[in-house]
């Protein structure tokens, strides 16, 4: 059972979102915004419900190759270090969403004007929940590594670079010099 750790890190994970997005959604905030600016962001959905399917193939006994999802080596101290990695990460992200106040939407709302965040975790990174992701992801793949969790990561942290950039360009738009000072001051990941 210790071994399924990281995948019920990684329903806290989606499950935070989703709480924060209702809460969000009672007072009028449409959170989820995805794919409304660029179509191509849902080529990530299927990408991710084959990583779901194959990190659940093994607890549920799916039908899935085994040579896609068996461990390249096996380490008991780093799936320690993976699964604390994770937790570590989950608080990261909590206290992100904490920050984010309003403001936390998935994908680009070119309709709303919010403050620009810079306190709290917009301190440390200009991108900190993009940074929660990769590290999450990091831990998983470090916890299940195989070919799915590795290709996986490797598309993620491409999908989140691509994205970081699309919303760089519309934060400069959007907010101008109080960006580029922000900029200036801050690193995009850490």
């Amino acid at each position: 059972m210790l071994n399924y750790i990281p995948i019920f890190e990684l329903f806290l994970l989606i499950i935070m979102v989703l709480i924060r997005s209702a809460m969000l959604r009672r007072h009028g905030i449409k959170v989820i915004v995805f794919g409304v600016t660029h179509k191509t962001d849902f080529l990530i959905i299927p990408v991710v419900l084959l990583f779901l399917y194959a990190m659940l193939s093994p607890i549920f006994n799916f039908p899935f190759p085994n040579i896609l999802t068996a461990n390249f080596w096996e380490n008991k101290i780093l799936y320690i270090c993976a699964v604390v990695l994770c937790s570590i990460t989950l608080i990261w992200f909590a206290v992100t969403l904490k920050v984010f106040g309003k403001s936390f939407r998935v994908g680009i709302d070119e309709n709303t004007k919010n403050d620009l965040i810079t306190n709290g975790t917009f301190s440390i990174s200009r991108n900190p929940i993009y940074l929660a992701f990769i590290t999450f992801f990091t831990g998983m793949f470090l916890s299940y590594p195989n070919i799915i969790s590795s290709l996986f990561l490797l598309l993620i942290i491409l999908t989140i670079h691509r994205q970081i950039l699309r919303e760089e360009a519309f934060l400069k738009k959007q907010y101008g010099d109080e960006y580029e000072k922000y900029c200036k001051k801050v690193r995009r990941y850490i």
